[in-house]
């Protein structure tokens, strides 16, 4: 079971450890690049660690957008020796859990952009209720979906 676990002094360094497989960094960003926009972005978003077994195995931030308002979930990504067990799949869930407690402001939606071209992703997003809005940039798809 996946569990998530805010991004710390004492893990970050377990973040930049993580690997993407060949290909994907044309889908995701690696924690690198994203726990330097958590710190710009601090007053509004939470960086996790995606954990398994103890062991940190993959990263996704939860943002704050108060201009819409919405949730957004950026940069999930699961280790590449790490994929295929159902660790997205659970960190999807987790994450859900964590935005309906509306830890940075009131908002109903949550939303996501995913790379066309990304097929296991989009898969998982819709699993779990996410449907395309229509909205497309260069090749980003945005899902959202409304928490009841």
């Amino acid at each position: 079971m996946a569990e998530l676990r805010p991004i710390t002094e004492e893990n970050f360094l377990d973040a930049f450890s993580l690997k993407l497989a060949d290909g994907q960094e044309l889908f995701v960003s690696h924690p690198i690049r994203s726990l330097a926009q958590a710190y710009v972005y601090r007053d509004q978003c939470q960086p996790f660690g995606i954990y398994a077994k103890g062991k940190m195995t993959g990263y996704v931030m939860v943002i704050y957008d108060y201009d819409v308002p919405e949730y957004d979930i950026w940069h999930m990504m699961i280790d590449e020796d790490e994929q295929g067990k159902g660790y997205g799949g659970e960190a999807l869930d987790e994450v859900i859990r964590y935005i309906k407690t509306k830890p940075f402001g009131s908002s109903d939606r949550i939303a996501l952009t995913c790379n066309k071209n990304n097929p296991k992703a989009i898969k998982l997003y819709e699993s779990r209720g996410f449907v395309p809005t229509g909205n497309e940039d260069e090749d980003e798809i945005e899902f959202a979906m409304t928490l009841e």
